[in-house]
């Protein structure tokens, strides 16, 4: 395909729980990474951050489950984009303690992303709508390194829906143990004027998880010494400043590093 940002992918799909989602893969060896779009779907911005993971030296695939895999951002793709899974049944977008169907395909999909890796198990980020399917993820025992960057599921309408994790209660008691007995973590990012991604949100992790939830909050204010925009939402994507030394670059290697870290030790 001519022009195609992702023409350094392999496409495939993946079938479980009853749905079937094209996938986006890139990396010869080394443990698996699954890579889960932000709305409006999978941007030359996220195909950047997961060629950046299979540079570390993992095996990268992304599903697509929204929008059209390598289109640019806009505004009206954005609004459409999220129409579109606002009514789906696929994610749980308005109720409390319950599991998206499409973060149980995603818990599927990591599972058979390690039976053809190997390795010690793998890792996964979930973004904005997806961003607790790697939560969900981490009452499997293969998912060693799950990492929720601006998890905005459900909608933040009342002060209970911004304080759910996105999970069921089942689910819950299974990572606690994990926590508890595995050594098991969970990486979280947000900025800290995120609207989507209230800090009650972060504030449920911490007294679920206790150590076992490591909290990354840039500082978003008004005035901040960064001058990072109070709607900054998209920490490894759209709002990302690759320099060294700003906290949107530290949070990258961070998350780069708890993969290498998580599933690359010896």
């Amino acid at each position: 395909m001519a022009n195609d940002p992702l023409s350094d992918f392999s496409r495939g799909s993946f079938s479980a729980q009853g749905l079937t989602y094209p996938t986006f893969s890139k990396g010869e060896s080394g443990p698996g990474v699954v890579v889960i779009a932000e709305i409006p779907g999978i941007t030359p911005l996220v195909a950047d951050f997961a060629r950046r993971v299979v540079d570390r030296g993992f095996r990268v695939t992304m599903p697509s489950m929204f929008g059209t895999p390598g289109r640019e951002p806009s505004p009206p793709y954005l609004l459409k984009s999220i129409s579109k899974a606002c009514i789906s049944k696929e994610f749980n977008t308005f109720f409390q303690r319950k599991n998206s169907p499409a973060a149980n395909w995603a818990r599927e999909l990591a599972k058979d992303l390690h039976e053809r890796c190997g390795g010690r198990g793998v890792g996964m980020v979930g973004m904005c709508l997806t961003g607790n399917f790697a939560l969900a993820a981490m009452a499997d025992p293969v998912m060693l390194a799950p990492v929720l960057s601006q998890p905005s599921l459900p909608f933040a309408l009342t002060k209970a829906l911004g304080a759910d994790l996105n999970i069921d209660d089942g689910t819950l008691v299974a990572i606690k143990k994990r926590v508890a007995e595995d050594d098991a973590c969970v990486l979280g990012l947000r900025f800290t004027g995120d609207g989507a991604v209230p800090p009650r949100r972060f504030e449920s992790l911490r007294r679920e998880l206790g150590d076992g939830f490591i909290s990354v909050e840039i500082d978003s204010s008004q005035g901040n010494p960064h001058g990072i925009k109070k709607t900054a939402h998209s920490v490894l994507t759209e709002d990302l400043v690759d320099e060294e030394g700003h906290p949107t670059h530290a949070a990258l290697h961070q998350v780069l590093d708890f993969f290498e870290e998580r599933l690359q030790a010896t």
